[in-house]
């Protein structure tokens, strides 16, 4: 025993080793800054390479944007100049498709579903109609209630690409009084805008229906006036 304990104490060569641990570490840190620059740079490709050319229209529409005047429809006198047919201020709601990715729209749609009382299905292919990609604007609703702006307005973050602005609507001063010779005004359906292609209608447009307001549509249509440059913000309700 006293031999055993007399024997010199060999020590463990491994004990408080850390070059390893260090190594780990690193290795950990360079791994991990990979992974954050591999997800970086694939986002930045799918920006620049993918959705660039649409995001550059964007930036572009969201500096200036050449927004087209609506026309004002004529209005139709009796031999005495007095008023038949003319037009009064209101309010309509027109979305703009290339604002948003298609795959962003069904959420928009929704909302206007809900504040206008329109079906959205109606919304959804008006929007297909006119093409995601489409720089013109469409009119979805006309005649819109304060109550309905107001709405509009407190929702306005979830509503990019949507459009609250004034126009001329159809006013007849005397009411219903020779209704049968005046006619009246509508939107555009469907079937008569593709009977009118070339002609200069956009889609939304109101045309006479009836009347005299249908047999003199061509003089009291009016037409599409110049462009007027407007500095907009995109993800506002109001340009």
């Amino acid at each position: 025993m006293a031999l055993l304990q007399n024997l010199p104490q060999i020590s463990d060569p491994f004990k408080g080793r850390t070059v390893g641990k260090r190594y780990q570490a690193v290795f950990l840190m360079l791994l991990t800054s990979t992974v954050l620059v591999g997800a970086f740079g694939s986002r930045l490709a799918q920006l620049q390479l993918v959705e660039g050319d649409r995001n550059r229209q964007l930036a572009e529409n969201n500096r200036i944007r050449l927004v087209p005047k609506r026309p004002a429809r004529g209005a139709l006198l009796d031999r005495n100049g007095k008023i038949l047919a003319g037009s009064r201020l209101s309010h309509s709601i027109s979305i703009w498709p290339i604002a948003l990715p298609k795959s962003e729209w069904p959420t928009v749609t929704s909302r206007l579903s809900s504040i206008l009382n329109i079906p959205e299905d109606e919304i959804r292919s008006r929007l297909e109609q006119a093409g995601y990609e489409s720089i013109e604007s469409i009119t979805i609703a006309r005649g819109i209630s304060p109550a309905q702006a107001t709405a509009l307005a407190e929702y306005g973050d979830e509503l990019k690409g949507v459009r609250l602005e004034a126009e001329a609507v159809r006013n007849y001063p005397n009411g219903d009084l020779a209704a049968h010779i005046l006619g009246y005004t509508g939107e555009l359906t469907d079937e008569q805008f593709k009977a009118r292609d070339g002609q200069g209608y956009r889609l939304g447009d109101v045309v006479g229906q009836m009347g005299a307001e249908a047999a003199f549509e061509s003089q009291l249509r009016g037409e599409w006036g110049g462009l007027m440059p407007r500095a907009i913000v995109i993800d506002s309700i109001v340009w």
